[in-house]
């Protein structure tokens, strides 16, 4: 799919904008008049649809724009949904749009932005986390064995990945409080317990499941994006020390389970269609079932910002969505063919995105080297983990053409433990 330059919006539009008339992302938003509403973006404003449909431009029932989170638009089915987005591209770019024309329409169509809240963009029955970057497991595995077993065994037959919380998936925005659970320090004989003291970021994105399956189907690599309706920004909140202990023989549980935060926004997979670009070369063959074809990794630009109280934005990674080693196509047909079932809002996590500069690792055990090499922060302290009040801000969008796709930002601060 190509992007198309000469698609334009009425509105004046900053060119740096995540929200372009390229985008068209969903999500829900309320304020002090409405409960929560479906919406899209443009720019600064949000686009509410429950209005918009006001004007009967979509031909739906007006209703579904009125629901707690996205699951129910999403299931019209991606013939419905980007039947939607297309229109909103029209009304925006058309001379004689009812949008632009309708001076009362405009005005309760359009809010800024930096005046609603957004909220929980869809209800998460079910969530996985993978662990699909090459970059970051060979990272991990040299810091936790050796360099020359840093990947284990099935590594690259597979994409590792497990079932996590999905009560504890939270919206951008949502602060936590640090987590408290055993830990087993290598001075100490017996495991203590308390407030975890290596508390870790995780770069990832996720995609929502836009079509259910029932149990006994499996989907492939070749129809899997029949499957996917979109993509969030991901922080999958690690309590390494926690971890350390527990992990061994059936992995993480306490040290994931306690926050993820997520993106208010869902991008399609329409929207970044464009940006499709080579991933890794995949080595040895993989099964059949694994196999694909076409292009099928994103180039999506990823920063990771960190902030200490009363204090400015680090950037302290700059990574990208295209040095992941399994597809989300790969990712959704190992993970249903066993015949297991997916919902609509079910999110799957890519696994933490790293790139092969150091610069690139996204999480601080790696950009840090387990604590060894701490970050230097702009107001001369020093970081090895995440501090208490600290904020993390991770940013995504795509960029070809000078056309951009944006995901906006995926904030929270870390409270003290309770």
């Amino acid at each position: 799919m190509n992007l198309n330059p000469t698609l334009k919006t009425k509105l004046n539009i900053s060119d740096d904008s995540d929200f372009s008339i390229h985008n068209i992302p969903f999500g829900i938003y309320s304020d002090s008049n409405v409960k929560h509403h479906v919406c899209s973006a443009i720019g600064e404003y949000i686009i509410d649809l429950f209005e918009l449909e006001s004007a009967d431009v979509f031909d739906l029932n007006r209703e579904v724009f009125t629901k707690e989170f996205l699951n129910e638009f999403i299931e019209l089915g991606k013939p419905i949904t980007n039947k939607v987005r297309a229109k909103i591209q029209e009304l925006l770019s058309a001379d004689n749009s009812v949008l632009i024309k309708d001076e009362k329409l405009f005005h309760s169509v359009f809010k800024k932005q930096n005046a609603v809240k957004m909220l929980m963009p869809v209800k998460v029955g079910d969530y996985t986390d993978f662990y699909s970057s090459i970059d970051h497991a060979t990272n991990i595995g040299t810091m936790i064995r050796d360099p020359k077993n840093a990947l284990m065994p099935n590594w690259k037959h597979l994409p590792v990945g497990y079932h996590g919380r999905a009560s504890s998936i939270t919206v951008s925005g949502t602060n936590f409080h640090r987590p408290k659970g055993q830990q087993k320090p290598a001075d100490v004989e017996l495991p203590v317990y308390g407030p975890s003291k290596l508390l870790d970021i995780e770069l990832e994105t996720a995609f929502i499941i836009g079509k259910s399956t029932q149990m006994g189907e499996s989907i492939t690599t070749e129809n899997a994006d029949d499957y996917i309706f979109g993509m969030v920004l991901f922080n999958d909140w690690s309590a390494r020390d926690i971890q350390t202990w527990e992990y061994i023989p059936l992995g993480p549980f306490l040290a994931k389970n306690f926050a993820s935060t997520v993106s208010p926004w869902v991008v399609t997979l329409e929207a970044l269609e464009p940006f499709r670009t080579e991933g890794y070369v995949q080595e040895p063959k993989v099964l059949p079932y694994l196999e694909y074809k076409g292009i099928k990794n994103l180039d999506i630009k990823l920063d990771v910002f960190l902030k200490p109280q009363n204090g400015q934005d680090n950037k302290i990674c700059s990574s990208n969505y295209k040095y992941m080693y399994w597809t989300m196509e790969q990712q959704l047909a190992h993970h249903t063919v066993n015949g297991c079932n997916v919902n609509v809002g079910d999110m799957m996590a890519s696994g933490t995105i790293s790139g092969p500069d150091p610069s690139e690792f996204g999480s601080m055990m790696e950009l840090t080297w387990r604590g060894t090499k701490p970050i230097k922060l702009n107001d001369g302290t020093e970081r090895k983990f995440v501090n208490d009040f600290d904020t993390i801000t991770i940013k995504g969008y795509c960029l070809k053409d000078n056309i951009r796709v944006g995901f906006g930002e995926c904030v929270a601060t870390l409270l003290p433990a309770k």
